[in-house]
C-alpha cells in the first residue's frame, strides 16, 4: 500500500498503534508533476521527513506512476527522479534504508526495470482493461 500525504500517514500510523502492529508501506511520489496525480513532491521536505518519524509505519520504499505519455524520454525521467530520491533519502536521512522502488505499469514496466524498479504493476497486461 502507498501513502500519498502526511495526513494519511498519520491516520495509518494511529490505526497501526491502536492494533499494536507496524504497517509496511511505500511513499507515493508525484514525479511527473501531473495535477491529477497524488503524492509527495520528488524532494526531501519537512512533510516527507515527518512520515519517516512515525513509529508505527515501516516505510520500505517509494512508488510512482510514470507520466501519461508514450514519450520514452519523459517516462524515463520520472523513473530516474524516483530512483535519485531514494538514494538521496538513504544518504541524507541517517538510519533510513529504503529498498523498494515501485514504478512501471503494463505499458512502461521495461523502462522502469531498466531504471531500478523492484515492483511493477502489470494487471492490465495480465487481465485486460477494467470495465467501469
Amino acid at each position: 500500500d502507498s501513502i500519498d500525504s502526511l495526513k494519511l500517514a498519520t491516520k495509518v500510523n494511529k490505526t497501526s498503534k491502536n492494533i499494536n502492529k507496524k504497517t509496511e508501506c511505500l511513499i507515493e511520489v508525484n514525479t511527473s508533476g501531473e495535477p491529477q496525480k497524488n503524492g509527495f513532491s520528488p524532494k526531501i521536505t519537512d512533510e516527507l521527513i515527518s512520515c519517516f518519524r512515525l513509529t508505527d509505519l515501516n516505510i520500505v520504499g517509494l512508488m510512482t506512476i510514470g507520466s501519461n505519455t508514450n514519450n520514452e524520454k519523459t517516462l524515463r525521467a520520472t523513473f530516474v527522479l524516483l530512483r535519485e530520491l531514494k538514494h538521496q533519502i538513504n544518504n541524507e536521512l541517517g538510519s533510513i534504508v529504503l529498498t523498494e522502488l515501485s514504478m512501471g505499469m503494463t505499458n512502461d514496466y521495461e523502462i522502469a526495470i531498466q531504471e531500478g524498479s523492484t515492483m511493477v504493476r502489470v494487471g492490465t497486461g495480465l487481465f485486460g482493461a477494467r470495465n467501469y
